[in-house]
């Protein structure tokens, strides 16, 4: 891990310590090879004070106990009927993972316990159909799991519920996942698949409001595989019964679980309940903040050279753009004094030192901002000479990155009304 990870990371624990992250994963995650690396990302969780609870899939191994078994199951992936011979099946498959499960954390010194915590009821009949010992959810025992949670101990939760006479049922693993994420107040709950990502026009969304996150299902839900589609579905619930956020990666990529967690950009697709991009007037608590994101810009003289102490003062100039509560872009409008000429200037400076890929949201209601999409981190300068209310801005990159409107926005708050900009030319906002 390079230094910069560290920092980048360390900028995200305020808000993530002592946070619940339910975690479901699913069977095929488990099965792979590079398995043994989600558990070191779990780790460095638990390392961060974030508490961690754990749901896991069955159905890559019930295949292959029900070929040794000489059983036909009759549903693979815990949505269909289960008869008493796929249930036998599916409880041996479970327990093994399980016991893969409390082998891995022990192999990172964390400790685990697997529970019975999942109190379910027979599906019924459904379309005319009997279930059999497919189950649904009926209640979490929440207060066994928080037992565990308050002593250190990841609970372990197997796609398997009991009922009030002992009778064991059948449950669908992403429905545990919700129903754990909503019973145990979850900051997070992250779905970590082995069937890719969700595909949007060629390209896996970024992030998703609740609000898209419907409109996307609606939309895309013929051309998704079922497995996505319960994911996106479940993650959506979860959003409106009160979890933050709700994440769909890919857990068979090395360290991804991290990248998605520590990182503006991620590699997966989040689900928010909340705003997730925002812009504001910048405060006194962020004067540290601003200085660590224009300190490469001023050392590579691309910034003029400010103090804490001079920023401090001008704090009123700034705004920041955060993504999800962290600080990853500034911009001040503030009035300068070139040498001995008395014309006033206005200089416009916006710079962040993080990568944005994809996860840029509607920052506000007030301007367009987005889509930003960088390539790498950038710096983005633009100087207004002044005549009379004429602003010329100069430099092209902010135009490219979706920051124009946020610059011309911070201009107008300087009484600006006319502007020239060498690729747009003359024009002016009313």
């Amino acid at each position: 891990m390079k230094a910069s990870d560290l920092r980048g990371i360390l900028t995200y624990i305020p808000s993530f310590r002592d946070k619940l992250f339910v975690l479901s994963v699913d069977s095929a995650v488990l099965e792979d090879e590079r398995a043994a690396s989600l558990f070191l990302d779990i780790s460095v969780l638990r390392s961060l004070n974030i508490r961690v609870a754990l749901v896991h899939g069955a159905s890559a191994r019930i295949k292959k106990v029900a070929t040794e078994m000489k059983v036909k199951p009759s549903d693979v992936d815990g949505l269909g009927v289960t008869d008493e011979a796929t249930l036998r099946v599916a409880e041996r498959a479970a327990n093994s993972y399980s016991h893969d499960i409390l082998q891995h954390l022990a192999d990172v010194d964390l400790k685990g316990a697997v529970t019975n915590a999942v109190i379910a009821h027979p599906a019924g009949i459904l379309g005319g159909v009997d279930h059999q010992w497919t189950g649904r959810v009926e209640r979490v025992d929440s207060k066994f799991l928080e037992a565990l949670l308050d002593n250190g101990i990841i609970p372990v939760i197997p796609p398997l519920g009991v009922d009030g006479d002992g009778r064991t049922y059948r449950v669908n693993s992403d429905g545990v996942a919700l129903e754990v994420a909503e019973a145990l107040r979850a900051e997070k709950l992250i779905f970590l698949t082995g069937n890719g990502d969700l595909p949007k026009n060629g390209k896996k969304p970024a992030q998703l409001s609740v609000e898209e996150a419907t409109e996307y299902l609606k939309k895309k839900k013929g051309e998704i595989s079922q497995e996505m589609a319960s994911k996106l579905e479940h993650g959506l619930r979860a959003c409106k019964e009160g979890v933050s956020r709700a994440h769909i990666l890919d857990g068979r990529e090395d360290e991804a679980l991290l990248d998605e967690l520590f990182s503006s950009e991620g590699v997966g697709t989040m689900i928010y309940a909340d705003e997730y991009t925002e812009i504001r007037k910048a405060l006194k608590k962020d004067v540290r903040s601003i200085m660590r994101l224009i300190g490469n810009s001023v050392a590579a003289e691309e910034l003029l050279r400010r103090t804490r102490a001079q920023v401090a003062a001008d704090i009123g100039d700034y705004s920041v753009f955060e993504i999800d509560g962290n600080m990853v872009g500034c911009v001040a409008a503030t009035p300068a004094f070139l040498h001995a000429q008395t014309t006033n200037y206005s200089q416009v400076v916006g710079y962040t030192t993080t990568t944005v890929k994809g996860h840029g949201g509607a920052a506000s209601s007030w301007f367009s901002f987005l889509p930003i999409q960088m390539l790498k981190p950038s710096v983005f300068i633009g100087v207004g000479s002044a005549s009379g209310t004429t602003v010329t801005l100069t430099g092209a990159s902010y135009e490219q990155v979706g920051l124009f409107h946020f610059l011309l926005f911070l201009l107008l708050q300087t009484g600006c009304n006319r502007f020239r900009s060498k690729s747009r030319g003359n024009f002016c906002l009313a």
